[in-house]
């Protein structure tokens, strides 16, 4: 049952096994989205903390040590255990969740499953990661090893919390790294509660630490340490670059990379209009638009264009803003005060580019981070509602007429993490599908993401992919091991 008013139980940095005030005892406040206020101080982390977690994950990943001498198998025992535990308490966690993020706390239900999913996929992995036997020349006997690559390093964004930890979490506990963790600074709650899980569930001292604290400190401590050697961040493309370069003028540590995205959402004039629209309403407004992967590009053919903005409109105007605890919610606020100002300005910037704002384009009520749905039509490539990602509940109606310009124009961006089409021809939807850049291509269908498939993107969208057996290979070594056969 959701709980409006959660207890909030750990507020302080999680470092080998243990809850510990920061070293500078400062504190910074995590705020409640839905009315501005401060829910609670959370321990403020930084370098000298990091520096801490780092000899705990680095002591924990020792030869000999528990978890390294562990059995594979059994690491999966621990990963099933935590998945258990949050299982346990998900309506506790969803609650914190919904408090201190603004998303409904049905979404905050269903991120929990899927971490919990996530997890135990992974636990799967633990006995099945191995190398391969190669038929060297030479008179060798080659076999590879696969091995954890170390103490990682793993920075994690505001929209998804609890998801983008077990994202970050399950493949690098299955590898058997070890883990120092960067929570966002605007949703640290659930990460501190999970850190007490993860010690009820038994996992060996130091395998598991949580660092709040802001990315010019505590974030940037992680991409420069030269004991980490690797660095997983979800986020903005800026921040991306400021952590890779970072991590090169360090100890050249590995990097993982889940960036922004300005994802197209294709409709040809073959579909259902309805149907059609549901689909691109979903792909844009889940999670109140804030997801990298949202569909924030609607391209419609000419044909049915101006039925599908009516309906489209419709839709929005139809959904229900407001306190994310209410089961009758859909849509909650946005994160914090920049995001809100970001988004405003940014609807301000169509209108006055010469978008048609079909309806929404303010700010819901007086109190809050809360914007109305807004549908804008009449959008060209040009304009900064196409190119720039929102990252809020804006959905811009863009009109083509052939599939040749519909690619171009789709690939003509910076960003390449997903993308859609939506039609009945199998043809249409083979060609766009082999012919757009994007990392996940969905098919009649949208955030069409499970644990066993890879996500990640092309181009400035980021470097590598999470999930699948793929999202296992950014926190592994391959050793070759050669042995000379003695002529018989």
């Amino acid at each position: 049952m959701a709980n409006p008013k959660p207890v909030i139980k750990y507020t302080q940095l999680f470092i080998n096994n243990e809850f510990v005030d920061s070293v500078s005892r400062k504190k910074f406040p995590t705020i409640n989205p839905s009315n501005g206020a401060v829910i609670t101080q959370v321990s403020e982390g930084d370098k000298a903390d990091v520096d801490k977690a780092v000899a705990a994950a680095k002591q924990a990943f020792a030869r000999g040590s528990p978890w390294r001498a562990m059995d594979a198998s059994a690491r999966g025992v621990f990963i099933n255990k935590l998945a258990d535990l949050m299982e346990r308490d998900i309506d506790y966690l969803a609650s914190l969740e919904t408090l201190d993020n603004g998303k409904t706390f049905e979404s905050s239900v269903g991120d929990i499953q899927a971490s919990a999913a996530t997890l135990r996929y992974y636990a799967g992995w633990c006995d099945k990661i191995h190398g391969n036997t190669i038929p060297s020349d030479g008179g060798k006997f080659t076999v590879t090893r696969k091995e954890p690559i170390g103490v990682v390093g793993q920075i994690i964004p505001w929209n998804y919390p609890i998801l983008m930890l077990a994202w970050k979490w399950g493949p690098a506990l299955a590898a058997g790294c070890t883990i120092v963790l960067k929570p966002a600074e605007q949703t640290p709650l659930t990460a501190l509660y999970i850190g007490s899980l993860v010690k009820e569930a038994g996992f060996p001292a130091g395998v598991i630490n949580i660092i709040p604290g802001y990315g010019p400190t505590a974030g940037a401590a992680i991409s420069e340490h030269l004991d980490i050697r690797k660095v997983a961040f979800t986020g903005s493309t800026e921040v991306g670059h400021i952590i890779m370069a970072a991590a090169a003028k360090s100890n050249l540590k590995h990097v993982s990379l889940e960036l922004g995205g300005k994802s197209p959402v294709v409709i040809f004039d073959d579909v259902d209009i309805r149907q059609a629209a549901q689909i691109a309403y979903n792909a844009l407004f889940d999670n109140h638009g804030q997801s990298c992967c949202a569909g924030s590009r609607t391209f419609v053919h000419a044909n049915i264009y101006d039925q599908f903005v009516k309906v489209a409109k419709e839709l929005a105007m139809k959904r229900k803003v407001g306190d994310p605890f209410n089961s009758q919610t859909v849509q909650g606020p946005q994160i914090d005060q920049e995001m809100f100002d970001k988004v405003l300005g940014l609807i301000k910037s169509g209108k006055d580019e010469g978008a048609v704002c079909e309806c929404g384009g303010e700010r819901e009520g007086n109190v809050g981070f809360f914007i109305k749905p807004t549908v804008f039509s009449n959008v060209k490539d040009g304009m900064r509602i196409a190119k720039e990602e929102i990252f809020g509940p804006v959905q811009s109606i863009l009109k083509f007429e052939t599939m040749e310009e519909v690619i171009e124009r789709a690939n003509n961006t910076s960003y390449g993490l997903a993308a859609a089409v939506i039609t009945n021809d199998i043809n249409k939807a083979l060609q766009f599908s082999q012919s757009v850049e994007a990392g996940s291509v969905w098919v009649n269908c949208y955030d069409a993401i499970t644990p066993q498939t890879p996500f990640g993107g092309y181009k400035k969208s980021g470097i590598g992919r999470e999930l699948g057996e793929d999202g296992l290979e950014g926190y592994l070594e391959t050793k070759t091991i050669s042995i000379r056969v003695p002529e018989i």
